[in-house]
Parts: C-alpha cells; sequence; structure tokens
C-alpha cells in the first residue's frame, strides 16, 4: 500500500455510468483527498479513448499486475469478479462493485481465503443499502433472526435474465418479479441486487440462502427507486426502513448511491486480510 505521502493508486475496471463517475470524481478532486488513477478498464476500449489518457487506458485487463494498482474498483459485471477476483486480492485492495457475485458459495470462499493469505481486504460497499452496519453489529452479537428487502423500481431499471420483465407495458402498475432467497435472486438480477447482496454479506449468520430478498416493477416509480429494509433481531426487537433513491428512467444505478460508493472507495486503506463492509 501507498505511505501516506504518496497518492493511493485506483485502478476502475469498467467504464459504465459509475465507473465515469468515480474516474471523473479522481481527476478533479483526487489529489485533495490522497488518490490517483492507476488505469482504467473496459470491455470496449474504444469508449475510453478521448476521455481518457492514453497512458491510464488498460488494453488487456490481464495486465493490470504491471500498473501497480493499490485499490482495484470493480464496477462492471459480476463475470470479472469471478474471473478476477481473486488475483485482484494478490495484489491489491478490491472493492468489489458486483457483490452480487458473492452469492456463488464457492466464490465468496475462494475470495475470503485469497484475502486472508495475501492480507488485502475485500472491500463491500453498502451501496443503496441502510443501516448496513447496524445490520453487520446485529450479526455479530448473535442476536440477528431475519431480514427481508424489497427493492421497487421502474420496469425499465431492471436488467433481468431470462427475459423476466420483456412483456412490460406503460401503466401496468405494480407487479412482483421474484420473491425467495438472494441466493436464487442474484442469478437473476446481477446488476439490480447488489444492494441485498451487501446485506446478506453484513448478515453472514443468514447469508445468501437465509435472506430474503423480493424485487417488484411498478410503472409509477418514475422518478425513483424504493429498497425496503426489515430487520428482526431477538426479544421481540425489529426495525424498517424505507429509502427513496432519486434515478431517471433506465438507470439501473439511483444518484445518491454514486456518492455513497465515492464514500466507500475513500475508506479502502486496507482492513487487513478480511471482508469489510463499508
Amino acid at each position: 500500500m501507498a505511505d501516506r505521502s504518496s497518492p493511493i493508486r485506483v485502478g476502475i475496471v469498467g467504464y459504465g455510468h459509475l465507473g465515469q463517475f468515480l474516474v471523473e470524481r479522481i481527476q478533479r478532486e483526487g489529489q485533495k483527498v490522497g488518490l490517483g488513477l492507476a488505469f482504467v478498464w473496459n470491455r470496449n476500449a474504444e469508449k475510453l479513448r478521448g476521455s481518457i489518457p492514453e497512458e491510464l487506458i488498460l488494453n488487456n485487463l490481464a495486465d493490470f499486475t504491471q500498473r501497480g494498482a493499490d485499490v482495484i474498483v470493480e464496477v462492471c459485471h459480476p463475470q470479472i469478479v469471478k474471473e478476477f477476483g481473486v488475483r485482484f486480492l494478490s495484489q491489491a485492495q478490491f472493492l468489489v462493485g458486483s457483490p452480487s457475485a458473492l452469492s456463488d458459495s464457492q466464490l465468496d470462499q475462494e475470495l475470503r481465503q485469497a484475502a486472508k493469505h495475501y492480507g488485502n481486504t475485500l472491500y463491500v460497499p453498502c451501496g443503496a443499502l441502510w443501516g448496513g452496519p447496524d445490520i453487520q453489529r446485529l450479526n455479530d452479537s448473535g442476536a440477528l433472526k431475519a431480514l427481508s428487502i424489497r427493492m421497487s423500481k421502474h420496469p425499465s431499471c431492471f436488467r433481468l435474465s431470462g427475459g423476466l420483465l420483456s412483456d412490460w407495458s406503460e401503466g401496468e402498475g405494480r407487479r412482483v418479479l421474484f420473491h425467495g432467497s438472494v441466493a436464487e435472486l442474484c442469478p437473476i438480477a446481477p446488476n439490480n441486487v447488489n444492494t441485498m447482496a451487501a446485506a446478506s454479506i453484513a448478515a453472514s449468520t443468514l447469508g445468501f440462502k437465509g435472506v430474503t430478498g423480493e424485487i417488484v416493477s411498478d410503472t409509477a416509480l418514475a422518478d425513483y427507486h424504493l429498497v425496503e429494509v426489515e430487520v428482526t433481531g431477538a426479544d421481540g426487537f425489529s426495525v424498517k426502513t424505507v429509502r427513496k433513491n432519486p434515478a431517471k428512467l433506465g438507470a439501473v444505478t439511483g444518484n445518491a448511491t454514486y456518492n455513497s460508493f465515492w464514500s466507500s472507495l475513500l475508506v479502502c486503506r486496507g482492513h487487513g486480510g478480511r471482508v469489510y463492509l463499508c
């Protein structure tokens, strides 16, 4: 890890809306907060040209080891976590923007073991999850009994496998698309349920199989995403939160989540070989 007199070198993997936001903010504010860019990779490298200095463009992701990144940030797809997660942790701290990938129990164990072996931290951003550290504290105390999360969005904001929502129409109203374990939901909606994945990691005693997730399509939600979390503890304890996150039509990520992710990145200064919710 870089010493305090040197900027922390950040590698950005993915250049969608969130990747662009992070790159632009590092370029604008990085020096002030002690961050600098090590590289930027995108599956289509042509998208980077004209926006990213040529020397920062990484054409082949397998060459990331040559760029000396202190922190690698994945903001593209769970498949990248599966293919490169262990290798990223062998070289740097790793902020996983697609924690839904960890619903694969084998991959989850491989990443945890790699973090421990190499002494680097696997950071999991809270994203749109409100109260993540509180859930984790309740979990660690042994008092967490149940956790359920409902995410409601305009149908244009979902990216689902199997054509699950291909038949939606304007004005149809509310439709429950899935209700069940987050473990079953993650492969269906890998880009939409990272909030639930973060919650499942915080609630490790329940895990992905024990946390209940529900996704709802609602054509009335043209201006925001809705995230409802219900936590049940021991002796009748319970908490319900409702989070309205402004979002444009078609946006997978709500507006407030961008700043939340930036805050998570600022935490990535090294917390030892473990999983760390931030």
